[in-house]
């Protein structure tokens, strides 16, 4: 205890104890724990962060890869109707050619389109006369020429009708069956009015 005055110590001060040192074996395996540590740490850091990269850019690719499957999905919707163009074009090249050479193999056939062309036309417009080239004329009369005179129709020729077709008129009526007319028609059936019958 301290007296008034007396500046001296009452007790004995004691000294602290000198700390323990690690040895050398216990500093390496702290140095080893930290190091492990501060791997884990930065490992899981580093993942956390390449994987937060590696999601933006897949979704920009994905973004990308998108715009890519849109623009290929509306050229080859394109591509699908221009090829349906020139198929449909093509056909109808090809049936023109065949329809033409078939005439000149078979002339025969101007009977179906003519009997055809005169069901259209009603009973009750009688008598009508049916115009054919002449080449056409001579085989309908030929092969249908009796029964149509039975049904009230006069067969006449007229060369401005190409062959293969033929034109109905009666008083009040008129049936275009020409090549080129029923040509037109399909064509424009078909959204093809460009498509000429001569050309």
């Amino acid at each position: 205890m301290n007296s008034f005055g007396d500046e001296r110590p009452s007790a004995v001060v004691q000294r602290p104890p000198e700390p323990v040192l690690p040895s050398e074996d216990e500093l390496n395996a702290i140095r080893d724990e930290a190091r492990l540590i501060g791997y884990d740490e930065g490992h899981a850091a580093g993942y956390a962060d390449g994987l937060a990269i590696g999601r933006t850019e897949a979704a920009k690719e994905l973004e990308h890869l998108q715009t890519i499957a849109v623009t290929f999905g509306n050229a080859l919707s394109g591509a699908d109707e221009n090829i349906a163009n020139e198929v449909l074009e093509l056909a109808l090249q090809l049936a023109k050619g065949m329809l033409r050479a078939a005439l000149e193999v078979k002339p025969e056939l101007i009977i179906p389109l003519v009997r055809e062309a005169v069901g259209y036309l009603p009973v009750l417009q009688q008598p009508a006369i049916l115009l054919l080239n002449p080449a056409d004329a001579t085989i309908v009369r030929e092969s249908i020429g009796e029964e149509l005179s039975k049904g009230g129709w006069r067969v006449s020729e007229d060369a401005q009708i190409e062959r293969g077709g033929c034109r109905i008129e009666t008083a009040s009526n008129q049936i275009d069956a020409q090549a080129s007319s029923r040509w037109q028609r399909l064509a424009a059936a078909l959204g093809k009015n460009n498509v000429e019958w001569l050309a």
